[in-house]
């Protein structure tokens, strides 16, 4: 699949409207967080150019700042299968990539 934007948001003090977001790239203040869900495995997820839905300068290029942090939740078929944390390491040319997924234990004991 690909990146879809309507399942991705902002969460917390960062939860300001898109065009009133500050820059979080490094050295210019905090990381951010965002939310994300998808269908994709994170192994998907964290290809360079996903964010941007492989095409330069689109998605969440113009959101996402070096040192942001998204959480990933992976839903195929509508049951939540993993989670997991990935991080904005770089952002050039148009292209966003982020590291590789540090994957949440997932635990249900009822």
């Amino acid at each position: 699949m690909a990146f879809i934007m309507k399942n991705f948001a902002p969460i917390g003090n960062s939860s300001k409207g898109v065009s009133s977001i500050a820059a979080g790239a490094l050295g210019e203040g905090a990381p951010r967080l965002f939310s994300y869900v998808t269908e994709d495995a994170h192994a998907t997820v964290d290809d360079s150019g996903y964010f941007n839905g492989a095409v330069p300068y689109q998605g969440a290029y113009n959101i996402l700042q070096k040192g942001d942090i998204i959480f990933g939740v992976v839903c195929p078929s509508g049951a939540v299968t993993t989670y997991g944390t990935h991080i904005v390491v770089d952002k050039a040319s148009g292209v966003l990539d982020t590291t590789n997924v540090t994957v949440g234990l997932m635990t249900d004991t009822n």
